[in-house]
């Protein structure tokens, strides 16, 4: 045995142990009973406590010094880099403080969910003040052993070699392009003749119909996965058992259907990953922004065009009997493309999205830094809501407790959302320019051309390059926010409408 053989095989041992809490934490966010949940919590956290044990072990330092004097190819060599890179975050976070997290955010995901029903963010808080001060002492710890502030130290577990400095200039510019982009477009689209409405009701079981049709149609493996209800859509599972929720709305399929092929761009980049090293981490997906790039590529670039939905306009008919104007390709692309001030992100079209993103990142990193106290956290998000967005939140249900991120401890990770939105963008722009059938192809419902490109250039890279490497051979240039803001004039904005009176 070699010592990286040694490595490689207590990290196929580690995937298993994260493999069943994946699949545990699933049943938790779907179909556990709630007087389950004081139980569940427990063995979540003792799981959680060993696999961090697995991944802190001091032989690993050893195996990865030895290892540097033996032949490897590159994925070996990449392998060797991403556990050099976790080991090094996790040895520095003590057991106990993973441990009491762990229990923290579960009292507080069971809190938030009653919380959120009620529209009670006081009932929320103390327990949100628990999961916000181990996170603060996370982002400590983490942050003196790599140099990095407490909130760089936590994005940096979602988004490996990134930074807020570079993310506030990002996110500065798109807060200064979207409201005055966002009138241009509600003007565009006010001018049109009003779009007819769908009748529903839409039955539960027929949504769901058509949302594994169209799974199967854009490539995802139910070999090695399933679609389920949970109170917030969300991807999940583990290796090779792939599993995607959505929530059912009987007066509105659009948001169903939209939110489970969201869900299968995420997926198909789960089970798109080599098999050869899926259990390592170097086989695991590279960024949650390239993660997010792939269910808005799928979502936002491919299934929300034209040429989607002149494909799924008989579909969608057939599946609710529909007729009349509001069933046509066009109707639907409207409705599709529509864009309104919301509240809630995951209902936000694909304009006003990004100023949800940009309100959550500026408020977590503020909480994180401890620039803002947490029970000021309503008001502040209704004053953002309403300067980025022109809209205030009647309560808290449609404000500050929409989002289980922050009660579940996931601090750090919304800006990865549209930075995932901009890498969509690129990707798909650079998919197209490679193969011009790609978008003929999702005419006719054969998304085989797209998804070949994205396993040779996206999934089947998996963590193999860094972000932004990946990102320059499969685009021929770094993440560059000019490509979204030009999707976003072709499809909305004066653009697309010049081309439409052609």
């Amino acid at each position: 045995m070699t010592a990286y053989s040694d490595l490689a095989a207590h990290f196929d041992r580690a995937a298993a142990l994260a493999n069943g809490i994946g699949i545990l934490q699933w049943d938790s966010d779907t179909m556990m009973p709630k007087g389950a949940a004081s139980t569940r919590a427990e063995s979540l956290a003792l799981l959680r406590v060993l696999h961090h044990n697995m991944a802190t072990d001091p032989r690993i330092g050893d195996w990865i010094a030895a290892s540097e004097s033996e032949d490897l190819g590159p994925w070996e060599r990449a392998n060797v880099r991403e556990i050099t890179r976790s080991f090094t975050v996790d040895t520095a976070v003590p057991a106990d403080l993973v441990e009491a997290s762990s229990r923290a955010s579960s009292r507080c995901e069971m809190a938030w969910r009653k919380a959120r029903a009620d529209a009670d963010f006081p009932a929320l808080l103390p327990y949100l003040e628990e999961v916000l001060r181990l996170q603060r002492e996370i982002g400590r710890v983490k942050g003196e052993k790599l140099g990095l502030s407490p909130y760089d130290a936590l994005l940096n577990g979602y988004e490996p070699g990134g930074r807020s400095a570079r993310i506030d200039a990002l996110f500065d510019d798109l807060a200064q392009f979207l409201p005055g982009f966002t009138e241009e477009v509600l003007e565009i689209q006010a001018r049109r003749p009003a779009t007819p409405a769908l009748e529903g009701p839409f039955a539960v079981e027929a949504q769901r119909q058509l949302g594994l049709e169209l799974m199967k149609t854009v490539g995802f493996d139910f070999e090695r996965g399933r679609l389920d209800v949970s109170a917030h859509p969300f991807c999940g599972g583990a290796d090779n058992d792939v599993r995607i929720t959505t929530r059912y709305d009987e007066s509105d399929f659009s948001r169903a259907l939209m939110g489970v092929l969201h869900e299968t761009g995420h997926a198909l980049y789960e089970q798109g990953r080599p098999q050869d090293y899926i259990h390592q981490p170097v086989g695991q997906a590279r960024s949650m922004s390239i993660h997010e790039s792939q269910s808005l590529l799928m979502e936002m670039q491919a299934c929300r065009s034209r040429e989607f939905l002149t494909f799924a306009a008989p579909r969608m008919r057939a599946a609710f009997n529909g007729s009349g104007p509001a069933w046509e390709a066009d109707a639907l692309w409207r409705l599709y493309t529509k864009v309104e001030r919301g509240f809630i992100r995951v209902d936000a079209d694909e304009v006003t999205y990004p100023a949800h993103v940009i309100l959550r990142y500026r408020l977590e990193k503020a909480l994180i830094g401890g620039e803002m106290k947490l029970a000021d956290l309503p008001g502040a998000w209704a004053d953002g809501m309403k300067s980025l967005l022109g809209v205030t939140p009647p309560d808290d249900r449609l404000g500050c407790l929409q989002d289980i991120h922050w009660p579940g401890g996931g601090w750090g990770y919304f800006p990865t959302y549209t930075l995932g939105a901009m890498t969509a963008a690129q990707l798909f722009d650079a998919a197209c320019r490679a193969d011009p059938g790609i978008l003929p192809g999702i005419a006719k419902g054969d998304f085989a051309p797209l998804l070949a490109w994205l396993r040779v250039n996206v999934h089947g890279q998996a963590s193999l390059l860094e972000t932004d490497e990946l990102l320059t051979r499969a685009t021929g240039r770094p993440l560059d926010a000019s490509v979204f803001k030009a999707h976003l004039r072709r499809r909305y904005g004066g653009d697309m409408e010049h081309s439409a009176a052609a």
